[in-house]
């Protein structure tokens, strides 16, 4: 299409297939392994996988490794860096860092696609130092913040207390369920309910 961005890919020797959408509203390019024999990663180790692509990415691009919903979800198998970050003049091979976060150890083989390949815009920024800046209603509030205050309430109080209210229903359904109540949502027996 003529709109479309141009992604320059050189094949290496050990390469299996170049990147590709698996469905036509797929957001990322699927990646393979480019490997002569079978790799396993025991549970809590790290593993280089080779893809056997060098990639020319247009300037005010990224490349952006993702980890594959299907490995993380089935094996806990996922990136060991989260997103990895492909700059555009990187010419070197790419490499795709995985970890087994999993309870078995995971054996990657050729040809298996192991991440997924988003290329996105990245905005230039002018670096400007400043005295002051502009206040903002967040202010210097960090790590959880922005999270609910009702929860840390909820937890200093006994859980009878907690699920007496939850179980009452003369003031609406609860604001939160216990895990004790999510217990027995999840049994299955139609005579027990929050």
């Amino acid at each position: 299409m003529e709109n479309d961005i141009i992604l320059k890919v050189k094949r290496l020797p050990h390469c299996t297939s170049l990147p590709a959408y698996a469905t036509c509203g797929a957001a990322g390019l699927d990646l393979t392994a480019a490997l002569a024999c079978p790799i396993t990663i025991e549970p809590g180790k790290r593993a280089q996988i080779p893809t056997g692509l060098v990639l020319e990415i247009p300037p005010g691009y990224e490349g952006q490794v993702r980890a594959r919903s299907g490995l993380a979800h089935r094996w806990g198998v996922t990136l060991t860096n989260c997103v990895g970050t492909i700059d555009s003049d990187y010419r070197g091979e790419l490499k795709v860092l995985l970890i087994n976060l999993g309870e078995e150890a995971f054996t990657v083989t050729p040809g298996e696609r192991i991440a997924q390949l988003l290329i996105t815009p990245v905005p230039r920024v002018q670096v400007v130092e400043a005295e002051e800046l502009e206040a903002s209603k967040r202010g210097e509030g960090g790590f959880g913040s922005t999270g609910l205050e009702c929860k840390h309430q909820n937890m200093s109080r006994s859980a009878p207390e907690q699920e007496g209210e939850a179980e009452s229903s003369e003031h609406g359904p609860p604001a939160e369920i216990t895990v004790s109540q999510l217990s027995r949502l999840g049994s299955g027996n139609p005579e027990q309910s929050v």
